[in-house]
């Protein structure tokens, strides 16, 4: 996820409104109520309510945590169980078929927790803040997902990471994964991050080295199309937390994780 992309929302009262009533309640994700003729959810109450889906808290150090009862962790804990039987049967199948299957995760607040940072700086973004953050590899993990990927890795099926951070950001977010357990494949090879100034090939409809008009769509459906018919991977699975993480094909199987918290188109 490129954090930037925040800004469509327009401030935070419209990434609430916008995104977060999927933890709320009172829409599906990715159903936006910004063109809505009636009156939007109010921010205070929907504020209360993520708080009561991620069960926040805040540690010893006052850091903001989601809490492992919460029914944020449990959402997810039944999307892992979903994905792990899965995994077991189509990585037999593509292996018997002599197939190389592979699996695709997103890397911000589907590997690693950016509820602090949200609450911290009011659901609103900054790019210089955001960078600090990323760099400081002290993110928790979202509950499950380190383990999802190691059993992933476990069945035979090749990890690949595919994220709008930049370039600039892979020393923090390869340190922060190593942290949280996700060690897995995390070179170049296999972690996929945003090069504006030095974009791949397999891009280039879109992004050029003085020129990048690529939607996060296009940057990380083309991103599975390189995986899957220029390194010969079948992609049996796709995490994600956005919907923009997972639209675009090039993926048998796709697993939205929740995120009330902002949305990137």
């Amino acid at each position: 996820m490129l954090k930037s992309h925040k800004a469509v929302a327009v401030g935070a009262a419209c990434v609430l409104a916008s995104a977060a009533l999927y933890g709320a309640g009172a829409a599906g994700a990715g159903q936006s109520t910004a063109n809505s003729t009636r009156e939007p959810y109010n921010i205070g109450l929907l504020v209360k309510d993520i708080d009561t889906y991620y069960g926040t808290t805040t540690d010893a150090a006052g850091v903001y945590q989601a809490s492992p009862d919460s029914p944020y962790a449990k959402d997810l804990a039944k999307i892992d169980a979903a994905a792990k039987s899965y995994i077991d049967k189509a990585a037999r199948e593509d292996h018997r078929r002599g197939k190389k299957p592979a699996v695709v995760f997103d890397i911000d607040d589907t590997l690693l927790l950016s509820l602090d940072y949200e609450k911290r700086y009011n659901y609103t973004y900054n790019a210089t803040t955001w960078n600090d953050y990323v760099d400081r590899a002290d993110r928790p993990p979202v509950f499950g997902s380190p383990e999802l990927v190691r059993y992933a890795a476990s069945k035979g099926v090749e990890v690949f990471y595919n994220s709008g951070l930049s370039e600039t950001q892979r020393a923090g977010a390869v340190e922060n994964l190593k942290k949280v357990g996700a060690d897995v494949n995390l070179d170049t090879a296999h972690m996929f991050l945003k090069d504006k100034a030095n974009p791949p090939a397999y891009l280039s409809d879109c992004a050029m080295p003085t020129t990048w008009t690529c939607t996060t769509v296009q940057y990380k459906s083309g991103t599975r199309g390189h995986i899957e018919h220029d390194l010969g991977y079948d992609i049996i699975a796709n995490f994600g937390d956005q919907y923009s993480d997972l639209d675009g094909g090039n993926a048998d199987r796709t697993y939205k994780l929740p995120n009330p918290t902002y949305f990137v188109s």
